[in-house]
């Protein structure tokens, strides 16, 4: 196992992370710009050159994150992925030319989310030493209005979400590229939703039934330990689902966070202090023989903190490469 982050292209954030023994890293140009997103896909020659720029900081180039983001659908590149429109198949081969120049760069593994909502949160609550965390809370947040351009039932998401993987899975996996899909952020009553959106991928048997869409090694999870943590009443449900996910070799990349609560209450905190057990976590991890990469994921904040909270991530960074030697 390999202690990563995921970082924006900066000079200066990819030599703080080397220097801090980071060594493998997803690092994408924001929005796909850079690589050449001129006709709505990268270029291979692009992602080539942005691949050179980041491993000549003594840096692995071990993942890129497709323009599918965690930004609500007003904000998507390919918008009609998710909401059916006849556009999709368009869409859909964009994110196939992507794959395509992924894998003639030496890209192994794109990470990417099909999602309808942007992660929601809301107010930030106080931590330890004046610190604060991301929060969030149904009650505070299930009266908000109808989604403007929803509504989306789970059968409709299911659908869309089915279309895309059985078109765009079988050419990854004639090209070699992994795929890892992130979880709904976070889970929402089932049959309710958000908003007037279901979000299926929002429960831990949801993405049982993502996986098992595709038989292909090439068809995965971003795995958002946070995330799943946030759709479980009881921590022990976090360390089945590492064993599930992992003994199914579905977990491509790991995003290893600590929340104190769980479902529809939770705020987001540093590894060492929420109720998951991270030593058990990572001994979960090794337990299913994962010898991928575990990245940081939305750190407390701090105002004594340099801007971008580095601080915050080397704390964190250093708390999972001493756990990784501990396992081992």
């Amino acid at each position: 196992m390999h202690v990563g982050s995921q970082t924006e292209c900066s000079e200066d954030s990819l030599v703080f992370l080397r220097q801090l023994g980071v060594e493998y890293v997803a690092a994408t140009p924001r929005w796909g710009l850079g690589l050449d997103l001129k006709e709505s896909y990268w270029s291979a020659d692009a992602v080539a050159r942005h691949r050179e720029h980041v491993e000549s900081f003594g840096l692995k180039l071990a993942a890129m994150h497709l323009p599918l983001t965690s930004q609500g659908i007003e904000k998507q590149l390919w918008p009609s992925i998710m909401l059916g429109t006849p556009e999709r198949d368009r869409d859909i081969e964009q994110v196939c030319k992507c794959i395509e120049s992924a894998s003639k760069a030496g890209i192994p593994l794109l990470l990417y989310n099909l999602a309808f909502l942007p992660v929601v949160r809301g107010r930030r609550s106080p931590g330890r030493g004046g610190v604060t965390y991301s929060h969030f809370a149904h009650d505070e947040v299930k009266d908000d209005p109808p989604h403007p351009m929803g509504p989306m039932t789970a059968d409709q998401a299911w659908e869309r979400i089915d279309y895309f993987v059985q078109r765009v899975i079988p050419v990854a996996d004639e090209l070699g590229v992994r795929m890892g899909c992130h979880q709904h952020d976070p889970g929402m009553p089932q049959a309710v939703g958000y908003r007037g959106v279901e979000r299926v991928l929002g429960s831990v048997e949801g993405v049982k039934r993502f996986v098992d869409l595709h038989p292909s090694p090439y068809h995965g999870l971003n795995f958002c330990q946070g995330t799943i943590a946030e759709m479980c009443t009881d921590p022990e449900q976090v360390y089945d689902a590492i064993r599930y996910f992992g003994s199914r070799n579905k977990i491509f990349w790991v995003h290893f966070r600590n929340i104190r609560g769980g479902y529809l209450r939770f705020d987001e905190v540093f590894p060492d202090e929420g109720d998951v057990n991270m030593v058990r976590a990572m001994r979960a991890y090794k337990e299913v023989a994962y010898d991928g990469v575990l990245v940081p994921d939305h750190v407390p904040r701090s105002s004594l903190d340099t801007p971008g909270g580095r601080q915050a991530l080397a704390f964190c960074l250093g708390y999972i490469k001493a756990l990784i030697q501990a396992v081992g």
